[in-house]
């Protein structure tokens, strides 16, 4: 089982430093940033982009023409017609689409993603913290499988 996790429009690096090292603490098989205004620091204090890929795509047309073959896009956002990330049951093979810490997903990603998954919260989550749980969420899941 293998998957990606990344951020459109990341605003600020430590972000992108945070879920880097996120990502290769729960088994990311690579992260991609879609479009870029972050400046580069030091928030992957690991230096996880030594052990896994990251990538960094223009736009999403870029992003779909070099995309892994046959890997489920699941949006992370607050909408209607999300699924609850508790009751989420994760593709085999998943690219997590995680939006700007300053708005949402575009109209472009939310359309390349055959699964809206929303995180049960009061309050919106930090970008990094949010692809977080959803890595995390993945990995006890799968945990639970081999275990039952």
């Amino acid at each position: 089982m293998s998957f990606a996790i990344g951020i459109e429009n990341v605003k600020h690096g430590v972000n992108l430093g945070t879920l880097l090292r996120s990502a290769y603490n729960l088994g990311a098989s690579l992260v991609f940033t879609v479009g870029r205004r972050y400046e580069r620091q030091h928030g992957d204090t690991v230096k996880a982009y030594r052990h896994i890929p990251l990538l960094h795509f223009i736009d999403w047309d870029d992003y779909k023409r070099h995309a892994p073959f046959d890997w489920i896009p699941i949006a992370v956002e607050v909408s209607l017609n999300a699924v609850d990330l508790r009751d989420l049951v994760h593709p085999k093979n998943a690219s997590y689409l995680l939006g700007p810490e300053d708005g949402s997903l575009s109209r472009e990603a939310m359309a390349l993603a055959k699964i809206i998954v929303t995180i049960p919260s009061r309050l919106c989550l930090n970008v990094s913290v949010a692809g977080s749980l959803v890595m995390y969420d993945r990995c006890l899941k799968e945990k639970n499988k081999r275990t039952n």
